[in-house]
């Protein structure tokens, strides 16, 4: 009998299950390709096995059939060290055994493979910068959320790892630098997992919340407590007595999306909610003024004035649309 060992790529060489190596252990005969990165823990646990290689063979696609004629010469159980991958051909009567299994996010090592191999051998991948890379953040960003809009799930998953690719592709950059200011994809994820766990103590600590607006609150708390420690760490002597709650908001982005994050954030701080800007110029319509008090109209409703606007825009293309069809019908 052959039995198909499987491992995955992404398992360090010699975490096996307790089934394989129990197999391994048993059978007759271990039979594995040249170069195999489990044979170094082979080695070490004291198992024989016998190289057999596919090079030696013109057509790869019998490869898995040969190993099968092999072991059907054995006495008893031969194991076919199969090379690392998610889906290794078994042959007729053979038995898959899964020696290691990913884990859920293992996939992603793939991803930090995939950048390095780009960044030292695409011509493109070798050029970019934080700097050329900038705009695709908001790129990808919007055609992800366009994608949702749209209803197309598998639209938006593509859309997702394009919106992935941009957090590895900075990471690999920054890894490169040697003045102290570089970071690697690791140090990412382990400042947002650092990030999440500190300001979720209901969650990884004893603290207890009564629901989701006191999670907000103690958010925004810890939030402000972590901002007063980064300007004593930074040697900030200048901090301001009463820092506003208003602090690290991002004015890069859309108005709409803008205004409406400064009002939350003033509501959270306890600002009366008729404190709305006004323009001072008499000559002229206080349009702003009126965008901004629709976006508290939105938000009272609970609603998000930017999707809003988005929805009507794309209503609006719709019929526009429809309307240049009706003019071509009619033309012809």
């Amino acid at each position: 009998m052959l039995i198909v060992l499987a491992t995955s790529p992404r398992v360090a060489p010699g975490l096996l299950s307790w089934d394989a190596w129990q197999a391994l252990r048993s059978a007759a005969a271990v039979l594995a390709p040249a170069g195999h990165p489990q044979l170094p823990a082979l080695d070490e646990a004291g198992i024989g096995y016998r190289i057999a290689d596919p090079a030696a063979h013109a057509d790869r696609a019998s490869w898995p059939a040969d190993v099968a004629r092999v072991a059907a010469g054995q006495d008893g159980i031969a194991v076919w060290l199969a090379p690392p991958g998610d889906d290794p051909p078994v042959p007729p009567g053979a038995r898959l055994l899964r020696g290691s299994a990913d884990l859920p996010g293992a996939h992603l090592l793939d991803l930090v493979q995939t950048m390095d191999r780009l960044r030292r051998k695409c011509p493109w991948d070798i050029r970019q910068t934080h700097e050329s890379l900038a705009p695709y953040l908001l790129e990808e960003s919007y055609e992800a959320l366009d994608a949702l809009e749209s209803g197309d799930q598998e639209a938006f998953r593509e859309e997702l790892g394009d919106v992935l690719l941009q957090v590895a592709f900075h990471a690999r950059i920054a890894a490169e630098r040697e003045d102290g200011t570089g970071y690697t994809i690791d140090d990412v994820a382990d400042g947002i997992v650092a990030k999440l766990v500190r300001r979720h103590p209901h969650v990884f600590a004893d603290v207890s919340v009564s629901g989701a607006d006191e999670v907000t609150r103690n958010w925004d708390e810890i939030k402000k407590e972590e901002k007063k420690l980064k300007a004593e760490r930074a040697g900030r002597s200048a901090v301001p007595e009463v820092p506003s709650a208003l602090d690290g908001v991002p004015f890069g982005q859309p108005a709409l999306s803008l205004a409406a994050q400064l009002q939350r954030r003033a509501e959270r701080a306890g600002v009366p909610v008729d404190l709305t800007p006004a323009d001072r110029d008499a000559g002229r319509e206080d349009i702003g003024g009126e965008l901004f008090r629709l976006v508290a109209k939105a938000r009272a409703a609970g609603l998000d004035p930017e999707l809003e606007l988005r929805v009507t825009a794309r209503r609006y293309r719709d019929q526009v649309t429809a309307w240049e069809r009706v003019g071509q019908a009619g033309a012809e």
